[in-house]
């Protein structure tokens, strides 16, 4: 635009019409820079390396565009008029700043600095956010971002870079999936509601219970299931749309509810009713996109996050 501005201006001086081409090729300018640059074809063809009848192409079909002159042919080769003077210039410039954005650009991915997006479920937050915190610790530059959400993130779409999920594996093959290791979820629920209606024994131990479940249908974890296929509908008193609130609900003496272990720590109300059934353990899977898996500050947290969730026991 600023190149176009100036030979507009250079025309109307002149009493030229009016410039109104527009340029969707900048390699044209490119070449015509190259050639102002370097003073002949041969020499332009040389650097940009390209046979010298394709940068005579090129120059032609620019000036024609701009309906204007931007070199006199001579034996010795090109020198540039006023307007091809002005596109020197500005090429010039233009080039010293592309030269400083390819230097930014290259070093960008080798710094542990930026941001990193990291998506999970909210049953897992509690669990995160502390080891995410000792993960800035170390790495002060670096900016989190937890994204709670029951919703898969596509991370080919640049959503997240990281994701922490459990349930089925994912299948993208453009994906790094890498198992962690399995979050276990058992029956919990107050000390108010055991003294009124009695503990549970087994998962068949049923009658006389009052549960909580989820408003939205999970099939991919096994204690929603569970839930929806064993416990009668005329037992479920009452539905949450997150394992927070199914959470809160059992706190609040409403009903037995499944919650996992890794959230259930955190709450001074509730009373596991039996061991974590091993048909309840739900993988957790650490997720990455291809294109981004080796830069250094996503190698950085994910290594992190092995080693602070694969190796930690329940």
């Amino acid at each position: 635009m600023c190149m176009n501005a100036h030979l507009k201006a250079t025309n109307r001086g002149r009493g030229k019409p009016v410039i109104k081409a527009k340029i969707n090729d900048w390699s044209d300018i490119h070449f015509a820079f190259q050639v102002a640059r370097l003073g002949t074809l041969s020499a332009a063809a040389e650097q940009l390396d390209v046979h010298h009848s394709t940068v005579l192409r090129r120059i032609d079909s620019l000036e024609q565009r701009l309906n204007t002159r931007l070199f006199h042919r001579h034996a010795r080769g090109y020198t540039p008029t006023d307007a091809g003077q002005i596109l020197l210039s500005t090429a010039s410039r233009t080039q010293e700043e592309f030269d400083r954005l390819m230097g930014q650009l290259a070093g960008a991915d080798d710094q542990l600095t930026g941001s990193v997006v990291v998506t999970t479920v909210n049953s897992l937050s509690p669990k995160l956010t502390p080891i995410l915190g000792q993960f800035q610790q170390r790495h002060p530059e670096i900016r989190i971002e937890l994204v709670v959400d029951a919703r898969i993130f596509k991370l080919e779409y640049g959503e997240a870079h990281i994701s922490l999920r459990p349930g089925a594996q994912p299948k993208d093959p453009d994906y790094i999936v890498q198992h962690l290791n399995y979050m276990q979820t058992t029956l919990y629920a107050s000390s108010a509601y055991i003294k009124r209606y009695g503990g549970m024994k087994s998962l068949n131990d049923l009658a006389g219970h009052r549960f909580v479940s989820n408003i939205a249908h999970m099939s991919n974890l096994p204690y929603i299931e569970w839930l929806h296929k064993q416990v009668p509908p005329d037992q479920i008193f009452y539905r949450a749309s997150d394992f927070y609130s199914m959470m809160h609900a059992a706190e609040s003496d409403i009903g037995v509810a499944p919650i996992s272990c890794w959230l259930a720590q955190y709450s001074k109300k509730l009373n596991p009713l039996f061991a974590p059934p091993e048909e309840w353990n739900s993988d957790l899977w650490l997720v990455t996109h291809r294109d981004i898996h080796r830069t250094p500050k996503v190698q950085a947290l994910t290594q992190f996050l092995k080693v602070a969730l694969r190796d930690n026991a329940e």
